[in-house]
């Protein structure tokens, strides 16, 4: 990833009035994880190289949202005709802080956050109505369930420079957290995703913030850590780290990704312990993301021999996330027998 520079936080606004009803659950947003495991897509921002888009840019994916969506679009039909049943958004990087360090307006980062969800939704109908058909050579799983869009909302250390999103300990106060990430949950739920992925999340502190803005929401969401050595990149027990959703009425899943593959069946396992939810799992394909050099470092240690241990950890929603792409995916969705 290439964290942009934070701008100044902003105090934290009125609170929202709770949701009546409660969200959702698993199987009402996608029936056929009662069965056998939701497929997930991979990694956004290498299918997105893979095509020869430059991410260069201080604003990452969210630059291509601006000038070039279809991009973006054509990376979600990738990952649908490999397999995937979940589109995740171009949003995880988005923020106002962020599009206005970069020269760009707080209107300008809304427009783009719901633009995220407006670019994975017709890749998303375009695969569903593809699939309610024969689905036709080299789309898997014609006729699975239905396929979602969840809007990626990625940690406050994604906005910084540092590396932060793979340390946490922000030095942000509580209040500031929450008016950031509030601002953006408000888009994004705006713009009609079917759920949010509250992911790369590496410190408990931010999770304890962003439960109750979920709650108050009421959009059904899952939440996954980033996990080194069994515990956050915070350095907190994961225990700990799983309590903070226990008892959420929108949290639907909880899980880990961004990590090492070789950390998912442990943390899964305490994950569906701890909150009693499905586990949702998606690593990375083994590399460590060297924030000085801005490269990837490490050996390669994707393999899908071992996502039939996950989902006997707990694991329900399977995917990948950074250099994970549609090969990687469709090889994922043949192994879970989707």
């Amino acid at each position: 990833m290439t964290p942009r520079p934070a701008g100044p936080a902003h105090s934290a606004g009125p609170a929202r009035p709770a949701s009546p009803a409660g969200p959702a659950g698993l199987d009402d947003l996608a029936p056929q994880s009662a069965h056998r495991p939701v497929v997930l897509d991979g990694g956004l921002s290498n299918a997105l190289e893979d095509r020869g888009v430059d991410l260069s840019s201080q604003l990452w994916t969210a630059t291509v949202l601006r000038g070039s969506p279809e991009e973006v679009e054509a990376v979600h039909a990738a990952y649908f005709a490999a397999g995937a049943e979940v589109a995740t958004t171009a949003s995880y990087q988005v923020s106002e802080q962020g599009v206005v360090a970069a020269g760009g307006t707080p209107q300008e980062a809304r427009a783009l956050l719901a633009r995220s969800v407006e670019v994975a939704r017709r890749a998303r109908d375009a695969a569903q109505e593809l699939r309610a058909g024969s689905g036709g050579p080299g789309h898997r799983g014609a006729k699975r369930g239905r396929l979602l869009v969840a809007a990626s909302v990625g940690p406050y250390g994604a906005v910084l420079a540092d590396g932060s999103e793979y340390r946490g300990d922000y030095g942000l106060s509580p209040i500031a957290l929450r008016d950031f990430h509030a601002r953006r949950l408000d888009a994004l739920a705006a713009a009609g995703p079917d759920l949010l992925a509250v992911e790369t999340l590496p410190d408990v502190r931010e999770a304890e913030v962003l439960v109750p803005l979920l709650d108050d929401l009421g959009l059904p969401a899952w939440v996954s850590y980033s996990v080194a050595g069994g515990r956050t990149r915070a350095g907190q027990p994961l225990e700990e780290a799983y309590a903070v959703l226990a008892g959420s009425t929108s949290v639907v899943a909880a899980g880990l990704n961004c990590s090492a593959p070789g950390e998912v069946a442990a943390a899964v396992r305490v994950a569906a312990e701890v909150t009693g939810l499905p586990g949702v799992v998606y690593p990375n394909r083994g590399e460590t993301w060297d924030a000085v050099a801005k490269a990837w470092r490490g050996e390669r240690d994707w393999d899908v021999a071992p996502a039939a241990g996950w989902v006997d950890a707990g694991a329900r929603l399977v995917g990948g996330c950074c250099r994970v792409g549609p090969a990687d995916i469709e090889r994922l969705a043949r192994s879970l027998g989707a």
